[in-house]
């Protein structure tokens, strides 16, 4: 059996369920705790009293609160806060994201905290190393959401990473079942992090028009966009449709944010808005095609990582 990340967390399997905006809430994070992987609360659309609730809701539904992390954005005011909150209720799993690993690494470690940071190139990710974290997840260009600005995909991404650090690397980015799974492991990462695959879950709080376009979406459903501002993966609808018309004619980052405004992600993921909500998925999408609880979605992913290997090359 290889070095998985079940060697520095306390899991059964070597997954981590993404800690996305308006998806990844108590509920979810609890129903992943309970199936054997890492839940993750996604903070970066929570204030901290918001974010209070979700991790109280996910500690009440688990009898595996070891298991439970909260993924927090760093570019935000409340970013302390949010930090703060996680460690009053006994969070010891941080994964920050959007900012420099410096910023509080050395302070959660001093806390007792297990510090994994996003990253989306080898020479970020060999700064976090040296930030003092003890993982990263490595990020490829096929992930939902707000993307890396090099575009560098999970096949090519993930052997440079795992050769640039010693830590162990977690890989993310168009990974939604076993077989991905047992793709990157074999490239050299220590476990997966998967994100659209869990929105379409029972357990999300995504909204159903937003699972329903995702188990109806096709291979060229996404594409990312906004790349003056900051560059993120979108579902194509008519606020898609509206930001490529601008990009297409040459609008200014400030022209694609003031049409961005506020509250259009909320509007798409959480409310169910298809038309001119922000939907923020991968470019996996297109392979999912039911909506499964947690604990059925990782026996299966478990059963396909085992199916795709043969017994002497299994990680799990």
């Amino acid at each position: 059996m290889r070095k998985t990340i079940c060697d520095l967390l306390p899991l059964e399997y070597p997954i981590v369920q993404a800690g996305m905006v308006w998806v990844s809430s108590g509920k979810l994070a609890a129903a992943s705790a309970n199936a054997g992987i890492l839940g993750v609360v996604g903070a970066g659309s929570m204030k901290p009293d918001l974010l209070e609730h979700h991790i109280l809701k996910a500690k009440s539904l688990t009898n595996h609160p070891e298991r439970l992390a909260v993924n927090v954005p760093l570019l935000y005011e409340k970013t302390k806060e949010q930090l703060e909150v996680a460690l009053k209720h006994g969070i010891k799993t941080i994964i920050s994201s959007a900012g420099s690993p410096k910023t509080y690494t050395s302070w959660l470690k001093d806390q007792g905290c297990t510090v994994i940071h996003v990253t989306s190139s080898p020479e970020l990710a060999l700064k976090c190393e040296l930030a003092g974290c003890d993982a990263v997840i490595a990020e490829g260009f096929e992930a939902g959401g707000h993307n890396g600005r090099e575009e560098i995909t999970t096949l090519a991404l993930i052997p440079q990473v795992v050769d640039a650090v010693k830590i162990p690397v977690i890989a993310a980015g168009g990974i939604g079942d076993g077989r991905a799974i047992a793709a990157v492991m074999c490239l050299g990462a220590a476990g997966a992090q998967l994100g659209t695959r869990f929105v379409a879950t029972v357990e999300s709080s995504a909204h159903d028009n937003f699972k329903n376009a995702i188990i109806s979406s096709n291979s060229a459903s996404t594409m990312l966009m906004m790349k003056k501002s900051v560059p993120v993966r979108l579902f194509k609808n008519r606020f898609f449709e509206e930001i490529k018309k601008l990009e297409d004619a040459g609008a200014s980052k400030e022209e694609l944010e003031a049409h961005l405004g506020h509250g259009r992600a909320k509007k798409g993921m959480l409310e169910g808005d298809m038309n001119d909500g922000e939907i923020e998925v991968g470019q996996i999408s297109g392979l999912i095609k039911d909506v499964p609880t947690v604990a059925q979605l990782v026996e299966r992913l478990i059963e396909e990582q085992r199916r795709a290997l043969p017994s002497n090359g299994r990680f799990f």
